[in-house]
């Protein structure tokens, strides 16, 4: 069974929108692991503008699944994953200009910096991950440098969802997984992900792991946080086989 990892930073968004106490990220990591949640996802961001370094501690502190660390490839955040240890860290590329993630990690780029921060954070036990764009050379640089697993870019696919354009780019996601699987990396995807173009990711050859975080947030604000993990992890459950 794929494995849903929970993106909770947008709790922590509205928390920051008033610079108050409430709602505590933390609360929506016990919600998550009710719905059915394999693991819970957040991004410390080097701007904070959504988790703190408090929420890091804390949810580490309460999740009783896998944490995944979401974190640019800077000597800071590098050190604080080593200090605090979650189970996986995942590498994104990172501008604090933009709203969200808006690509793929160049691995080929910054080869140097993330073969020294994958070396650093294995070194401490942590599981490395690669957010990459599905394109062969960065998933062979991902292996080069040093990382166990690769989260595949899905949202030149969301963006194409619903024209004719996607089927173009879900055959470059499929490309992409099964170079990586060949490589021995885990394949795992993310970005843009919602209800409605979930169904054909989740068939990917070889997808171990999929985070998905702002639609789901959203999702919960009508239906509720562990409703929401239930029916993702349905649709995962339906269509969810792994070649």
């Amino acid at each position: 069974m794929i494995r849903l990892g929970v993106n909770i930073d947008h709790v922590a968004t509205v928390r920051q929108a008033r610079m108050i106490d409430e709602p505590d990220p933390v609360w929506a990591v016990v919600l998550a692991e009710l719905g059915g949640a394999d693991q819970i996802t957040i991004h410390l961001r080097e701007d904070r503008r959504h988790i703190q370094d408090r929420d890091l501690v804390n949810v580490l502190e309460a999740a009783q699944v896998p944490v995944n660390l979401e974190l640019a490839v800077t000597p800071e955040m590098v050190e604080i994953a080593a200090d605090k240890r979650p189970h996986a860290v995942c590498m994104v590329p990172e501008k604090r200009e933009e709203v969200t993630t808006e690509g793929g990690l160049d691995v080929i780029g910054n080869f140097d910096a993330v073969k020294a921060a994958a070396e650093r954070l294995s070194d401490e036990g942590i599981l490395v991950s690669l957010f990459v764009d599905p394109e062969v050379d960065q998933i062979e640089a991902s292996l080069r440098a040093g990382a166990k697993a690769v989260e595949l870019h899905t949202g030149a696919y969301a963006e194409k969802f619903g024209t004719k354009d996607a089927n173009v780019e879900l055959q470059r996601l499929i490309t992409a997984a099964e170079r990586a699987h060949e490589a021995g990396l885990q394949v795992h995807a993310g970005h843009g992900l919602n209800v409605r173009n979930l169904p054909p990711i989740v068939e990917l050859p070889y997808l171990e792991e999929l985070n998905i975080g702002h639609a789901l947030i959203g999702r919960a604000i009508f239906i509720g946080l562990k409703a929401a993990v239930e029916e993702y992890k349905g649709i995962i459950a339906r269509g969810g086989v792994t070649r």
